[in-house]
């Protein structure tokens, strides 16, 4: 078995983003598998899902986070706990350890245990040497260090399991989008994508809207009206059909357009088919608020004149490289353990 190098791994990353960009061709017989196994894993969504890492690891991005990588020679075991509620979702964790040299003791997701095999299959398949560098494990053991996704209630286990290794420890978080009013219907429709890719069940899909006061709600929904598909699929529909009974059942006040509903709510998390929403009269408070939530929000998408880190309306599902699952360089934590 050769040995990996940083030069191996460079060129096995970007190898792997070119074959990602025919995810038909990778997937293979698979596809129906990966399906059959997950009612939200459409094929739509796992395309979509292996197209975001084709774009991400296209090749100058490749090389511009490779200089940020040292790649050690005496590699740890790091322990990965992985997420699975959108496709591939706890992949990038794993690409980090691989670019740093480290050993990946893989703990997969009962909602995402093949797919992400099967991509790990054609990037060792590109590269034999990672073989030694990849272990799926049913329980974590013999590990120098953790990072591990899960909700609220599972990272306190989390905390106290793992307290003695250095560790990274991702709780729930969501997303939120800020109008200013000045949005075009193209901006509109592309905040569309951050609300509906992958059904909303990503953190870094918009669970929460901030709009001005005296703002026209029939923009927005105009502007996501091309959606509208979304209903067609059982268990949306069946998120949909059950919040919208419990507000009419409570008299809640909330807005409605036949497949998302949208209620006024403080909260940061709103259930799924729900958009939450909040008016506000100055910018300069939302971006308080904002500020005073950090820990909780994973990103803020909006061309509003805000300090804050932000993306552009439809990018929040396409991150580079470097953009670290709650903001914590996941690249410099390894690098501190060599």
């Amino acid at each position: 078995m050769s040995v990996l190098t940083q030069e191996k791994a460079i060129i096995a990353f970007k190898t792997l983003g070119k074959k990602l960009a025919h995810p038909t061709d990778v997937l293979g017989d698979s596809i129906y598998q990966v399906q059959n196994s997950n009612a939200w894993f459409t094929l739509e969504n796992i395309e979509k899902a292996i197209l975001s890492f084709s774009e991400m690891l296209n090749d100058a991005d490749v090389d511009q986070w490779f200089e940020t990588i040292q790649f050690t020679s005496s590699a740890k075991k790091i322990g990965l706990i992985l997420a699975g509620n959108i496709p591939l979702v706890g992949f990038h964790d794993v690409l980090c350890v691989l670019a740093t040299g480290n050993i990946a003791l893989i703990k997969l997701s009962s909602s995402d245990d093949k797919l992400i095999k099967t991509i790990i299959s054609e990037l060792i398949a590109i590269e034999p040497a990672f073989t030694d560098k990849i272990e799926y494990v049913e329980r974590l053991k013999d590990f120098d260090a953790v990072i591990a996704t899960g909700s609220n209630n599972s990272s306190r286990y989390f905390d106290y399991y793992f307290s003695k290794v250095p560790n990274i420890i991702r709780k729930n978080r969501n997303s939120v989008a800020v109008l200013d009013g000045t949005e075009s219907q193209e901006d509109i429709h592309n905040l569309g994508a951050d609300i509906f890719d992958y059904f909303g069940l990503g953190c870094r899909n918009v669970s929460k809207l901030y709009y001005p006061k005296g703002y026209d709600i029939a923009k927005f929904y105009e502007g996501i009206e091309s959606y509208q598909n979304i209903i067609n699929h059982f268990k949306y529909q069946n998120n949909y059909d059950y919040n919208k009974s419990i507000y009419l059942v409570n008299m809640a006040k909330h807005f409605d357009n036949g497949f998302l509903l949208l209620k006024e709510d403080e909260q940061l998390t709103s259930p799924l088919a729900v958009l939450f929403y909040q008016e506000y009269e100055h910018l300069a408070t939302v971006e308080n608020e904002l500020a005073a939530q950090a820990e909780n929000i994973q990103c803020i998408i909006s061309k509003a004149d805000i300090s804050l880190p932000k993306f552009q309306f439809g990018e929040s599902q396409h991150p580079k490289l470097w953009d670290y699952a709650d903001n914590v360089d996941t690249v410099q934590f390894l690098n501190k353990l060599a």
